[in-house]
C-alpha cells in the first residue's frame, strides 16, 4: 500500500481533519510506541500502519 492509499483511507474513516490528528498524535504500542506519521517515517509499511490504526480504534473489518 502507497502512503497516498494510507492518507485515503484514514481521511475516510476519520475525516481529514481527525486524521491528521490521530497520525500525528496517537502512539500505537504495536508500532514501538510510535505513530503513525513516525511509523511511516521509520520505514514501516504503510499497510501495517493502517492495520495498526484500524486495531487501536477497532474499525470494521468491512471497513479495512
Amino acid at each position: 500500500m502507497r502512503i497516498t492509499m494510507f492518507r485515503k483511507l484514514m481521511a475516510g474513516e476519520f475525516g481529514q481533519v481527525r486524521a491528521e490528528m490521530i497520525a500525528r498524535d496517537h502512539v500505537l504500542s504495536s508500532l514501538g510506541g510510535r505513530t503513525a506519521d513516525d511509523a511511516l517515517e521509520a520505514g514501516i509499511g504503510a499497510k501495517e500502519v493502517w492495520v495498526a490504526v484500524c486495531d487501536a480504534f477497532e474499525v470494521p473489518e468491512n471497513r479495512r
